[in-house]
């Protein structure tokens, strides 16, 4: 998701809820403290500097049950957040305490709540890793007459 979004789903919310992948929702009197850009400079496996800015809330609970962040406050964070840093409309991930230590989820939106979705770690360097891309799969029955498969087509 990316920061256009959040904002315009905001505008028509009157409550805010996150959602972890396990389906448990993150207790209602939770605060954003952080709202930043990260920036990652990086060398993959493949020898490629790679460059990476995203924006960054972080979620956190504590005893204070009786506040709860409005959309209205949070879209006012957001606002000095774009100022202050001049955020461009980048993808938003968000750091949630977890049990043992921080989780990093990349952020959706069901209409209901925000999303916290788990990220996943990748090669991007497949190739000069010597990943061999997966081949496609298809069923014989499927490719139709006999010659549907040509040679080099990836059926085979």
């Amino acid at each position: 998701m990316k920061l256009s979004e959040i904002k315009k789903c905001l505008k028509n919310l009157t409550q805010i809820g996150f959602q972890l992948p396990n389906g448990n929702l993150v207790q209602a009197h939770f605060h954003v403290t952080e709202v930043g850009k990260t920036t990652k400079s990086y060398i993959d496996c493949g020898g490629k500097v790679r460059h990476e800015e995203k924006i960054n809330f972080q979620l956190w609970e504590e005893k204070d049950y009786d506040h709860r962040l409005h959309p209205d406050k949070l879209l006012q964070i957001i606002a000095m957040s774009e100022k202050m840093f001049e955020l461009a409309d980048l993808e938003i991930e968000v750091e949630y305490q977890g049990k043992e230590t921080i989780g990093t989820y990349n952020l959706d939106f069901d209409g209901t709540y925000f999303l916290l979705q788990a990220k996943l770690t990748a090669c991007l360097a497949e190739d000069a890793c010597g990943i061999a891309p997966e081949k496609p799969r298809i069923r014989i029955s499927d490719a139709g007459s006999a010659n549907a498969c040509e040679p080099n087509s990836g059926c085979c």
